[in-house]
C-alpha cells in the first residue's frame, strides 16, 4: 500500500480529532501550509501532521522546525503568537501507528469488496471480516494517543532591560492517557499553568507591573488583550474574554488601590484626565472591548478621583442657599413663612431583575452579572438575595431520545425544582 494512502488516512483521522476541543478555543490537525494556521487571538492546538515528526530535545526535529515556521509565518511574525501549542508524533512511534493505519486500510478495502460483491464469500467469513475491521480501527484509536504523545509550547523569558531580547524556548511534554488529543493537551497546560481559562485580577495587575505594559500610567483594554495574544513571556489566555473577566474582577476589588487598578471609558489626552474613571470598589462600570476603553494605576485613579471629589465640595460650598418667598437671604423666616419640608425619601427594600443571555456564552454572561450586580447586593447587611435560572428551549425537529435521557437526569441531580419536555 502507498505511503501517500496512508499519511492521508492519518490526516483525516486526525482531523476527526478537531470535534474536541477541551479547554482550548480551537484545534487544528495537519495544517498544508504554515498560511493556513489562523493569526486569531484565541488559543489554538495545532496538531501537525505525521510526516512532522518529533525527536525530543533535538533543534533538528521536523516538528520543531515546522512549529517554528508556523508560528514566525516565513518571517513575516504573528500578531497572536502568544495563542499557538503544537502536537506531534514521537518519530519512533509513528512506525506503530503507521502498521495500525495500513491494517485497517487493508481491512476497510476487504469489507467494501464484499459487499459490492467483488469477492464471493459467506455470511460468517462477511462476519468476520467486520469484526477484523473493527479490530483494527480500535487498535489504530488506542495506537493514535501513544503516537501523538509530544506537545510542544513556545515561550520566551521576561525581556530585561538592556540585554538582548530572548529568543523562543520550546517546552516539551509527554502526554500521556487515552482521552482525545486536544483534552489531554488542555489538561496537561493547565496543570503547567501553560494556559490560563481564569485570571484574577489581582495576577492581571502583577503581569502588568512586570514587564511593564502601562503605557503612560494606563493601557488600553484592547491593547492589553493584544499584548497577552502576541508576546510569549505573558501567560497564554483562552481568548480575549479570560483578560476581559480579569479587568472586571480587578475593579471590583475592594482592594484595588494596592492590589489592582481602575477603569474608565477613554483618557482625554488634551485635558489630560481620564472620562467616565470609576471608583472601585463602587462601581458599576461593565468592561468593554474597544479601543477607548483603558485600566488606570491606581495611584493616578486615585489622585484624579480626590482632585475631583474636592472641586465638587467647593461647588457645592459656593451655591446660594435658596431665599424662602417674601424674604431675604439674611432675614430670619416664620412659620409663617418657611418652606415646606422636603419629606425623607422612603429606603428601597427591594430589588429585581431579569435578563435574557446568550446559551453558547453562559459562563461569561453568568460571570458578568454576578461581579456586575449580584455581588454588590450580597455585599449589603442583612440582604437576603436569591437568584434563579430559568431556561426555556425550542426545539422544532424533536429532541433526540438520548438528549432528553440526558438532560432529565442531569436536572435530577443538580436538583431542579421543576424540569421536563413537551410535545409543544
Amino acid at each position: 500500500m502507498p505511503l501517500d494512502d496512508v499519511l492521508e488516512a492519518t490526516r483525516q483521522i486526525l482531523k476527526d480529532q478537531e470535534k474536541q476541543r477541551g479547554d482550548l478555543a480551537k484545534v487544528q490537525a495537519c495544517p498544508s501550509s504554515i498560511n493556513e494556521v489562523v493569526d486569531e487571538p484565541e488559543a489554538r492546538l495545532v496538531i501537525l501532521g505525521p510526516e512532522h515528526s518529533h525527536t525530543p530535545k533535538q533543534d533538528s526535529s521536523p516538528a520543531r522546525l515546522y512549529a517554528a515556521q508556523i508560528l514566525d509565518r516565513g518571517g513575516a511574525g504573528r500578531n497572536c503568537a502568544n495563542m499557538l501549542v503544537f502536537l506531534a508524533a514521537d518519530q519512533a512511534k509513528w512506525t506503530d501507528l503507521e502498521q495500525a493505519i495500513r491494517l485497517e486500510l487493508a481491512w476497510r478495502s476487504i469489507v467494501k469488496d464484499i459487499e459490492s460483491r467483488v469477492l464471493n464469500v459467506d455470511m460468517a467469513q462477511s462476519d468476520q471480516s467486520k469484526a477484523k475491521l473493527n479490530s483494527a480501527k480500535e487498535t489504530v484509536q488506542a495506537r493514535l494517543p501513544e503516537c501523538y504523545q509530544w506537545l510542544l509550547v513556545p515561550g520566551r523569558p521576561r525581556p530585561v532591560q538592556g540585554q538582548k531580547f530572548p529568543g523562543i524556548e520550546w517546552h516539551e511534554l509527554r502526554l500521556q492517557g487515552q482521552e482525545p488529543l486536544a483534552v489531554r493537551v488542555s489538561r496537561r497546560l493547565l496543570k503547567e499553568e501553560l494556559l490560563l481559562t481564569s485570571m484574577a485580577g489581582t495576577r492581571l495587575r502583577l503581569e502588568i507591573d512586570q514587564i511593564p505594559l502601562w503605557r503612560n500610567g494606563h493601557v488600553g483594554v484592547k491593547q492589553l488583550i493584544e499584548d497577552f495574544a502576541k508576546y510569549l513571556y505573558l501567560p497564554r489566555v483562552k481568548n480575549a474574554q479570560v483578560v476581559l473577566d480579569a479587568v472586571q474582577s480587578g475593579i471590583n476589588l475592594r482592594t484595588w488601590s494596592q492590589e489592582s487598578f481602575a477603569y474608565a471609558d477613554s483618557y482625554d489626552a488634551a485635558a489630560g484626565r481620564y472620562r467616565g474613571l470609576s471608583n472601585p470598589p463602587h462601581t458599576t462600570s461593565i468592561v468593554r472591548h474597544d479601543s477607548s476603553s483603558v485600566i488606570v494605576k491606581p495611584d493616578i485613579a486615585a489622585a484624579q478621583i480626590e482632585k475631583d471629589l474636592a472641586a465638587a465640595k467647593i461647588q457645592n460650598s459656593s451655591t446660594p442657599m435658596p431665599v424662602p418667598a417674601g424674604g431675604n437671604a439674611n432675614s430670619p423666616t416664620s412659620s409663617s413663612s418657611a418652606q415646606p419640608t422636603v419629606p425623607q425619601a422612603r429606603p428601597l427594600r427591594r430589588f429585581h431583575g431579569a435578563v435574557t443571555v446568550d446559551a453558547t456564552r453562559l459562563s461569561r454572561d453568568v460571570d458578568t452579572i454576578a461581579s456586575a450586580v449580584v455581588q454588590h447586593l450580597t455585599s449589603l447587611l442583612d440582604a437576603n438575595v436569591s437568584v434563579t435560572i430559568e431556561i426555556n428551549a425550542d426545539v422544532p425537529s424533536g429532541t433526540p431520545d438520548n438528549v432528553v435521557r440526558t438532560v432529565t437526569e442531569n436536572c435530577r441531580t443538580l436538583k431542579f425544582q421543576s424540569a421536563g419536555f413537551e410535545e409543544s
